[in-house]
């Protein structure tokens, strides 16, 4: 799949797992992570998004297993296992860039060139549903967010997380009071007429 649906099944799989470890899923740091951890497989590609940032590890990488070799395979899988149970990294942090990790590896299992799970040996698993870069991923894409939204045992309030990230001012959807009545106009009172003016004699 595309740097694009990666980053959006990376955040489709921390929105899913987070209410079953007790975090927040719309948590802006744990998103940010799931994201990383969804493009981090493709350090295998040196034009990746991740290879391009990474590019003499992406190199070396791609020099040695190519693409689609160890960091998509079942012992990927359990380098994750060993990352959240040696805890050489925080919690909040390991959990989402695992969750994100696995999501690319199940998003490329939907495309017709699959995974190398058994690597170093030969043969591929997939379960094609879609090619890379066809219209028909959005979709796929879509479906899944969707359903990851779905799981949720309640609906967090995206307007805060958002607000948060300083991208949306919180407010009240509630009607706005009516403006008030305009004042009375004010009544001119007319001057009383003026004495008449009398000359003093001498």
């Amino acid at each position: 799949m595309l740097a694009g649906s990666h980053v959006a099944l990376g955040a489709a799989a921390w929105i899913a797992v987070a209410p079953h470890l007790g975090r927040p899923p719309l948590d802006p740091e744990a998103l940010a992570l799931a994201v990383l951890g969804g493009l981090l497989p493709d350090v295998d590609h040196p034009k990746s998004w991740a290879g391009r940032r990474l590019r003499p590890i992406s190199d070396a990488v791609a020099g040695v297993f190519g693409h689609r070799g160890v960091t998509h395979s079942l012992l990927a899988v359990l380098g994750c296992g060993w990352l959240l149970h040696q805890g050489w990294l925080p919690a909040r942090w390991a959990e989402p860039l695992v969750a994100g990790y696995l999501s690319h590896l199940l998003g490329d299992l939907l495309t017709p060139q699959g995974l190398r799970l058994l690597w170093p040996f030969r043969g591929t698993w997939a379960l094609p549903v879609c090619r890379a870069g066809s219209p028909f991923e959005p979709l796929v894409v879509a479906l899944i967010l969707v359903a990851a939204w779905s799981t949720l045992p309640e609906r967090p309030d995206a307007r805060a997380a958002l607000h948060r990230l300083g991208l949306f001012i919180a407010g009240t959807t509630e009607p706005l009071p009516p403006p008030p009545p305009p004042p009375p106009p004010r009544r001119r009172i007319a001057a009383p007429d003026a004495p008449p003016l009398r000359l003093a004699g001498r």
